[in-house]
Parts: structure tokens; C-alpha cells; sequence
């Protein structure tokens, strides 16, 4: 689940730091020629899953070096998915989004978790089924395309995701219908996001506070999931696992999803994970670079050996 990786809301969202090679080399905990190795990997990758908030935009803005990586993709021929937490919105509206920020990219780049949740319950109940939703549009339009109605008499799923609409009511509604037998469903287990404004309350808070309640366990369908990295990965065509990178900024969605399903996880610096929390976790990932630009425009190196320790906060 996503957790608070800073007390300050502004670390949360940082520019690109500008870290030397040798230093994204200690970062990722490499010598210098094996960090040189891993990017020549990275650049050969037939296929990227891309995060989008601390990767390619913040908010509004485009993020330095996003344009570049993006040109490159189209360029080389690179198969792409943007793959996102945020269940509240449509491919269309995601692709209106990039244009408004001078990328042109068409719909059918992007994938989110209000997908994975339909594609899942289809799955589940391939003649359909009816919802409890507690979210937005992107939400509710991508559980009707996959053959489910809403419902808030006996439904068989409580589905939970994003948004601004949750309130009391709406949850205590969620806890009956739960308690009376429907399944409980989660978009994705982030607890917390961040916005322009500060920190706001995650899918997975909600979800957190029906399972207590009711005694019940919900199933998540969003990143770290590999469920939403295998239908990630059928999406695009005729590339193994092996083949592709993901791209992110949080060590406990992104790269932990990238080490689930068996693939090179890239984190960059650009978004939410610091110094300060960067070796937190047991885990770590394939490369460690300040941004996207990176991919496609390599990293400045030395010859100098990296022997020192890496450099821990």
C-alpha cells in the first residue's frame, strides 16, 4: 500500500534532482560498469510500462526530459503503456491530458485500475454481474463496458475507487451491503495520493476501515498487482517479460509491481521517493536514474571505480 515517504509535502513531488552517474550508480547499489551494463539493457527494451504522476507530469506540468522519452518511444517504435492507480479516469480523458501538455499519444496507450477491476470481475462473472460503486466516472464507465450494471439492492460486489464523493453514508451503505454478502472490491490498496494541494486519503484507507468493520477482505486489482501487470502486458503485442521495463516513481507500487511480475523495475527521482527513503525497503530496482529523459538520453559517467558504500541518509 502506498504510505507517507516524507513529512514534507513539499519533498513529496520533486524535479528531477540531477545526480551524477557515479551517484546513480551507488543509488542503485552498482558498480559503475554494471550500472553502464544495466542501461544499455534498459535502452534495448522492446516495450515500457510508464507510471504518469512523478514520471511524465506533475499535476500540470510536463516534466523535464517526459517530451523527449516520449518522441523516443514513437521514434524507435517502442510498444508503451501508461499505467495508472487512478481509477477516476477514462483513456480519453488521459489522452486529452497529454495533449493539453504537448504529447500526442491516442487512447489506446493508456490502461488504468478501474480496467483491471472490470477486466477482473468479467473474469469473475463473464455474463455480468451488478456494483455498489463508490467512485468516479472512469470508474463506473469502464465496470459497464465489461457487462456490469450499478446496483445498490444486493449487489455482488462493493466496488471502491477514487474520488471526492465518499462520505459517511456511502461507506456505511458499502459496510451492509458487505456484511450481507456482497464482495468486497478495491480498485487499488494506495492509501494515501499526492496532490498540488497536499496529501489526500486513498482508495485503500476506505477499503481499510470496511474490511475492520464488516470483518471481511477485500481483493485489490491495481498496481503492485501482477494481475494488472499481466493484463498490462497482454495488452501489448508479442513481447515476453523479459522484454519490457516498468518505469516509476514509488518504490511500493511501481517498482514493488515490476518485481512481482518478473520485470526490470525502473525508479526514477522525479517524483515522491528521496534519499531519505530510498533504501527503506527490502527490495530495489533494476536501475535507478533522475528521470525519464535518461532512457533514451543515457546518463554522464566516469571511469572513477565506485568503491565507497552507497550514499544512505
Amino acid at each position: 500500500m502506498k504510505r507517507p515517504r516524507s513529512n514534507s509535502i513539499d519533498n513529496l513531488i520533486q524535479a528531477p534532482t540531477g545526480y551524477s552517474g557515479l551517484e546513480l550508480a551507488k543509488m542503485s547499489e552498482l558498480d559503475l560498469e554494471q550500472f553502464k551494463d544495466r542501461l544499455a539493457v534498459i535502452k534495448s527494451k522492446k516495450a515500457f510500462i510508464c507510471d504518469m504522476d512523478g514520471v511524465i507530469y506533475h499535476g500540470n506540468k510536463l516534466l523535464p526530459g517526459a517530451k523527449e522519452f516520449v518522441g523516443w518511444l514513437q521514434k524507435e517504435n517502442k510498444q508503451f503503456l501508461f499505467l495508472t492507480n487512478n481509477s477516476a479516469v477514462t483513456p480519453q480523458e488521459l489522452t486529452e491530458k497529454m495533449h493539453r501538455l504537448g504529447l500526442e499519444i491516442s487512447k489506446d496507450h493508456f490502461y488504468t485500475s478501474a480496467i483491471s477491476t472490470a477486466k477482473f470481475l468479467k473474469s469473475q462473472k463473464p455474463h455480468g454481474g451488478s456494483c455498489y460503486v463508490i467512485g468516479e466516472p472512469g470508474l463506473t464507465y469502464a465496470l459497464y463496458e465489461h457487462g456490469f450494471t450499478m446496483s445498490s439492492d444486493s449487489p455482488d460486489y462493493v466496488v471502491i475507487g477514487e474520488g471526492n464523493s465518499h462520505n459517511y453514508e456511502k461507506l456505511t451503505k458499502a459496510l451492509n451491503l458487505v456484511c450481507n454478502g456482497a464482495k468486497l472490491i478495491g480498485t487499488n490498496p494506495d492509501t494515501n495520493g499526492v496532490t498540488e494541494g497536499g496529501m489526500v486519503l486513498g482508495c485503500g484507507t476506505f477499503l481499510a476501515a470496511i474490511e475492520l468493520a464488516s470483518g471481511k477482505k477485500c481483493f485489490t486489482c491495481g498496481k503492485p498487482s501482477a494481475l494488472m501487470m499481466q493484463y498490462a502486458l497482454h495488452h501489448l503485442k508479442d513481447v515476453q517479460k523479459e522484454d519490457v521495463a516498468i518505469i516509476g516513481d514509488r518504490m511500493d507500487t511501481d517498482i514493488l509491481a515490476g518485481i512481482y511480475s518478473g520485470i526490470d523495475p525502473i525508479l526514477v527521482m522525479s517524483g515522491v521517493t528521496t534519499m531519505e527513503n530510498l533504501f527503506d525497503d527490502a527490495y530495489r530496482p533494476f536501475v535507478v536514474l533522475n528521470g525519464v529523459g535518461e532512457v533514451c538520453g543515457g546518463v554522464t559517467v566516469t571511469n572513477a571505480s565506485v568503491s565507497e558504500p552507497p550514499l544512505k541518509k
